[in-house]
């Protein structure tokens, strides 16, 4: 397939076709549009965003306009239909100088540069900035699938900017197990690393289509709606029909309690402990939707979730008006669970978005959560028990509460693999960097593993491991 590139500082791509809709929220261009108004993106946040657009050449495209549209064009304007044949997938790229709001970290990797005395920055991250969720990272136009020729030509715009701006290597972050597949198939795993290292020897660069994609991989906990039993597969799709509902034998809970039986007694017991704690304090949860959140609670939601960072010496990455040009473009998605005192005052607030529940895989994300005070078991209550209420009620299929933490799953959470991509530029720190992801996966495989083994489920609904992939 002959596909072309365009590199654009704008979003103006975003007119050009119709769009399919992201798989998660925090894809959609509302998502996007609020934290560049609010500078959470941009030049002066050090997120510098570049945008991909790969498209189908037209009759009039030549030589010169692909040109154009490419190496020269990190500050293009807006484009029109006739510079743009067929405009299939758009992968966001942003310019770096730091780590910040990524969670999945390479402080090790810019010290090796150190030592040697070069430069790690800039560096290239494709992610959903802040925000440590798996999804998609390009946006598809309608009746597009993401396949090998997409990826390659978004690579290719990548080492394009990577060659303009210098960077050392490019970042994909919390990629799809697709997306992490395609470019096992697609791409070069693996480097000559004598042939890499002779050339730069003689002073020319390594072919970027030489240099390969590493993977690295981590660990996330997710709560499934669904009985589980010893023949589940962890995989999303596993137990779906082809109507992407779940199986007659998988069917959601009910309630809560139907929630808790499928644990052991003595997770079930400390479980109702930590809610009648927060009971006991005289502490009452309350949960609002959409357009039912009002100013008031906006203003102290924010209160509590600049708390969260407060207690560390630091400022928040998002601000009040981001929040709520969200609950103005987005309402939809957003669910804030509040904790009030036995005088009514709100004393924590956690913010949650979700996907609309008729979608496939409807999922709950746990993203934003702050405290006035400490309370015995609040935090347990408000980000991961009300949450696991509300998608049962809602019917959602997953909740997904962000990154880290084993006590999330001793509360029912699965271990589940998350996978991020790596190019590095420089072919000197191939080898050291591609062992380093070598190790660092089989790690994180024995870490999951163990983490399995510490799930809470009773016998009947304990799931049979399996790592291949979600």
């Amino acid at each position: 397939m002959n596909l072309q590139y365009a590199l654009l500082s704008d979003s103006s791509w975003q007119q050009l076709t119709n769009w399919q809709t992201p798989d998660t929220p925090f894809m959609s261009f509302e998502f996007w549009q609020a934290l560049s108004d609010t500078g959470a993106i941009g030049e002066k946040a050090g997120w510098l965003p570049i945008y991909i657009l790969i498209h189908r050449p037209n009759d009039r495209d030549s030589d010169a306009t692909q040109e154009a549209l490419s190496s020269a064009k990190l500050s293009a304007s807006k484009l029109s239909s006739e510079q743009i044949g067929q405009p299939i997938a758009v992968m966001p790229v942003f310019i770096k100088g730091h780590h910040q709001g990524e969670f999945v970290f390479d402080h090790a990797w810019a010290q090796a540069y150190a030592q040697y005395g070069l430069d790690y920055y800039p560096r290239l991250v494709t992610s959903a900035p802040y925000t440590p969720i798996t999804g998609q990272r390009l946006w598809l136009a309608e009746g597009e699938v993401l396949d090998a020729d997409i990826l390659k030509a978004a690579i290719a715009g990548v080492d394009d900017i990577a060659q303009q701006v210098e960077a050392s290597g490019w970042h994909g972050l919390f990629v799809t197990p697709e997306m992490a597949a395609i470019a096992h198939a697609a791409l070069p795993t693996d480097i000559d690393i004598e042939m890499a290292l002779n050339s730069q020897a003689n002073g020319v660069a390594a072919k970027p289509i030489e240099l390969p994609i590493l993977e690295r991989q981590g660990c996330q906990f997710l709560w499934q709606n669904k009985h589980l039993s010893q023949d589940s597969k962890l995989n999303r799709d596993s137990q779906l029909s082809e109507d992407g509902q779940l199986s007659k034998d998988s069917q959601p809970f009910a309630d809560f309690e139907g929630f808790l039986a499928t644990l052991k007694a003595k997770k079930r017991k400390t479980i109702r402990a930590e809610r009648r704690k927060v009971a006991e304090q005289g502490i009452i949860c309350e949960r609002k939707c959409g357009d039912a959140i009002t100013e008031a609670d906006w203003q102290t939601f924010y209160h509590c979730y600049v708390m969260t960072y407060a207690v560390r010496g630091q400022q928040p990455y998002l601000t009040l008006d981001f929040f709520k040009k969200l609950a103005a473009t987005m309402p939809e998605h957003l669910m804030l669970a509040q904790a009030l005192d036995a005088n009514a005052d709100i004393i924590a607030s956690s913010l949650f978005l979700y996907d609309k529940p008729d979608s496939k895989n409807a999922t709950l994300y746990g993203r934003y959560w702050g405290a006035l005070g400490e309370y015995d078991s609040l935090h347990f209550e408000l980000c991961y028990y009300q949450g696991i209420e509300f998608a049962i009620e809602q019917g959602l299929t997953y909740f997904d509460p962000g990154t880290q933490g084993e006590h999330k799953l001793i509360r029912g959470f699965i271990p589940t693999k998350t996978h991020s991509l790596h190019r590095i530029y420089d072919a000197r720190f191939v080898p050291a960097i591609s062992d380093f992801c070598a190790k660092d996966r089989m790690h994180m495989a024995q870490y999951r593993e163990q983490a399995f083994a510490a799930l809470p489920f009773n016998i009947d609904n304990m799931p049979t491991f399996n790592d291949s992939d979600f």
